[in-house]
């Protein structure tokens, strides 16, 4: 190694880096004013068709929306979800070639409650953004998340998919929908959205607590992404829209990836970092913005005047090892620097991801998570290292009653020192009764949780210090659940095996 770094010195040090004041490799006639990779840079007006040719093919290649459907774009006011706002907006001009044909609208949630920032500060970003909203002339809606404490049990529920149309169908519906005249602009507003909307201290106070009876950072910004997207797909359903879509770019998604696996989430990456995810059945969410890196969004926001707002969330200012998500993205980011293709080679993994689905094909009997509402992952064999790692928890939490050495000192050599060590077998074995002389009696246990969800959703919950404070709709559902189960558990002599043949 010494050696070659003998002979080879003086060429690595020579090595050529690419500078703007090349000529762009695709038009190869104007100034390159863009370098994306070591030997893509692309002048202004190719970078352009470069972005936007993107986008669309991510949108024309899946074929997941149709013409003429309601599409709600979830705008955080963030460089990427503004992006992609500016693409739908462009996308929909007359002077387009190939328009987009779906029926936008945009909804921003509001998650300065969780954070801790101040109703001032609150109101002045609605404001600001609602001005962007405005100019877009798009059906809006400005959302508190304090919202989601008032949620219907509903939410919780993957509802029946819609019958799937063929892709064959697809260009058929085009030719119709360009011969109906139907405008690909969305409805006019009919209503007023001058006036922000109002948030109550007690609901914030509410919110508050339930972030912070998480104890860790980690649990907190998974708890949080959680609730956003039940609040999504809520908004999605009452509003009347079939679609919702995201605006996570390629390096959020690789950083997604990794901090899936790393938080139990493997069984359901292909949900979490695909093109479309279907788990809430009447609602699908896409990324189209998954082909375009933070580097070129920001090139995109910074050439053509993008305007997108700096949100704190709850990450901001904090170390790089204040939670798992915070230390992926640095280690990924960090990685990227030295390694430009980290964030591609992690993506194209992600692309081949499928979930193996254990249910029917109708999907009706499938046993969903109470959270996140992927397939739980926890129905596995015994021999499986889920539950060798539910042993080695059950082990390690195990709570052995502690011997009170005055009351053995006061009880040694009379015989009243027998029913001392009755109370400590009867504790040690675990009686649920004990006729009130055992001080080890089992308390009321609160509801039980975790066989609702999935693995990685019970590493958030066994992180709060009470699920007491969770919104209603989830504990309700909880309770609904657990009800359906016993009632299950009692008229289970009498259901027929699907398994078994006739």
């Amino acid at each position: 190694m010494c050696q070659a770094e003998e002979e080879y010195s003086d060429e690595l040090g020579s090595a050529h880096v690419p500078s703007v004041s090349k000529k762009c490799v695709k038009c190869k006639e104007a100034t390159a004013a863009v370098v994306i990779r070591a030997g893509d840079v692309y002048c202004r007006a190719c970078f352009k068709e470069y972005y936007i040719h993107k986008f669309r093919a991510t949108l024309g290649k899946n074929r997941v929306i149709f013409p003429g459907e309601k599409v709600l774009l979830a705008v955080s006011g963030g460089p990427s979800s503004c992006s992609m706002l500016h693409q739908v907006q462009e996308g929909l001009s007359q002077s387009v070639h190939k328009k987009l044909r779906f029926l936008p609208g945009i909804v921003y949630i509001d998650e300065g409650g969780a954070v801790g920032r101040s109703v001032e500060e609150r109101l002045r970003t609605m404001a600001e953004l609602q001005a962007v909203f405005k100019a877009t002339g798009f059906q809006f809606y400005i959302v508190p998340l304090e919202e989601v404490l008032d949620l219907p049990g509903s939410v919780v529920v993957s509802a029946l998919a819609p019958p799937e149309r063929a892709n064959s169908t697809y260009k058929a519906e085009v030719d119709h929908f360009m011969h109906s005249n139907c405008s690909t602009r969305s409805a006019p507003q009919d209503q007023d959205h001058e006036a922000l909307p109002e948030v109550q201290e007690s609901a914030t106070q509410m919110l508050q607590q339930l972030m912070l009876s998480a104890k860790t950072l980690t649990a907190r910004q998974n708890l949080l992404n959680t609730l956003r997207q039940h609040l999504l797909v809520h908004m999605a359903r009452t509003r009347g829209y079939s679609k919702l879509m995201l605006g996570d770019s390629r390096t959020r998604l690789a950083v997604k990836l990794l901090t899936s696996l790393s938080l139990g989430r493997g069984a359901q990456l292909a949900q979490d970092t695909g093109f479309s995810d279907s788990r809430y059945g009447d609602i699908i969410s896409v990324r189209p913005m998954r082909d375009h890196s933070a580097k070129e969004v920001f090139y995109y926001n910074h050439l053509f005047h993008v305007t997108f707002l700096f949100i704190p969330s709850l990450d901001t200012k904090m170390t790089d090892k204040a939670s798992v998500q915070r230390l992926t993205e640095s280690f990924v980011t960090k990685l990227q620097e030295e390694f430009p293709s980290t964030v591609s080679t992690i993506y194209r993994t992600s692309e081949k991801l499928q979930t193996a689905g254990r249910c029917s094909s109708t999907g009706d009997q499938c046993e969903r998570c109470l959270l996140c509402l992927c397939t739980l992952d926890t129905a596995v064999d015994d021999a499986s290292a889920f539950q060798a790692t539910l042993i080695s928890e059950q082990l390690s939490q195990t709570a052995w009653p502690r011997v009170d050495r005055s009351k053995v000192a006061k009880h040694q050599g009379k015989p009243e020192s027998t029913s001392f060590t009755a109370q400590y077998c009867s504790a040690k074995a675990g009686a649920q009764d004990c006729g009130g002389c055992c001080s080890f009696a089992k308390e009321p246990e609160p509801m039980d949780l975790r066989s609702l969800l999935c693995y990685s959703c019970q590493l958030t919950i066994r992180d709060m210090s009470s699920i007491e404070h969770l919104p209603p709709y989830i504990l309700s559902e909880a309770q609904r659940r657990h009800r359906r189960c016993e009632m299950r558990e009692e008229i289970s002599e009498f259901l027929l095996d699907s398994g078994k043949d006739d």
